[in-house]
């Protein structure tokens, strides 16, 4: 599933997470929802974005959350 989200290549934001068939950084997103804007918004700005990939790149980064959580224990 995260391959066909999120994507990284050398040559791309020197190889930064971005959404993939975009050049849209994934951090763009957690930016937004950390200044308290909406996917709605983020979405209006990023029109290459889906917002089925918007919601799984935070699916994703809820689950790795999680992982890192249950593996300090």
């Amino acid at each position: 599933m995260t391959a066909s989200i999120i994507h990284c290549h050398p040559e791309i934001y020197s190889g930064a997470p971005v959404f993939v068939g975009t050049s849209v950084p994934l951090a763009a997103l957690f930016d937004y929802l950390k200044a308290g804007e909406s996917i709605e918004s983020f979405l209006d700005d990023f029109p290459s974005v889906t917002k089925n990939s918007a919601i799984g790149a935070l699916e994703i980064a809820e689950r790795l959350t999680a992982e890192q959580a249950y593996s300090a224990r």
